[in-house]
């Protein structure tokens, strides 16, 4: 049997912290907190949603020119709505650097990270707690529908998920933004899933 690994929390927040505007690492203190939270509430495993949560923005603060040319210097895939949306690129590229400059080697958490922007189809447990705690965390203020939605999360994950995709997308329509064809494929894959409940 496989022995689990034990990370160090308190290790990676230092590192973390150097690597973070003071905005963000509060954010992503936010969003460790709050993941653990669902962790608990689901029965995820609570040490890897702490790691997720923790290190789900690791790149963020990273220029945007500077994530295109790491992703390509990695050979991180990417898609013709990222190469035009770099900002974007923090998930994929943070997963990586999780594993490279935090030590984390757990597919599950490096998933977790690098979905946690637009989702993806047949999220994992992991990965749905993690983009959840992301726009949830108690720091944030902005999203619409946020009070419900908080209650919601901790109710009914399945039924969160689609109303944070959903809010999000018609939130980028509505402003005219433009929209990563990830973010629907996603919304339409759960209401299709919703819909054999």
């Amino acid at each position: 049997m496989k022995e689990e690994r034990v990370y160090d929390i308190k290790k990676m927040r230092r590192k973390l912290q150097r690597e973070l505007d003071e905005d963000r690492y509060i954010h992503t203190l936010g969003v460790m907190d709050t993941a653990a939270c669902l962790a608990m509430r689901y029965g995820a495993p609570v040490d890897k949603a702490l790691v997720a949560g923790l290190l789900h923005d690791c790149a963020k603060c990273i220029p945007n020119d500077k994530k295109l040319k790491l992703c390509k210097k990695y050979r991180i895939k990417m898609t013709p709505f990222e190469l035009n949306a770099p900002f974007l690129l923090h998930a994929k590229l943070g997963a990586y650097l999780a594993k490279k400059d935090y030590g984390v080697e757990d597919k599950e958490i490096l998933s977790a990270i690098a979905c946690h922007t637009t989702g993806k189809p047949a999220m994992s447990l992991l990965d749905k707690i993690v983009f959840l705690a992301d726009y949830i965390e108690p720091g944030r203020s902005k999203a619409p529908n946020l009070a419900e939605i908080r209650s919601l999360a901790f109710m009914d994950l399945h039924r969160a998920l689609i109303r944070v995709l959903a809010d999000t997308l018609e939130y980028l329509y509505a402003s005219g933004q433009p929209v990563d064809p990830m973010t629907r494929e996603v919304l339409d894959y759960y209401l299709t899933e919703d819909d054999a409940y």
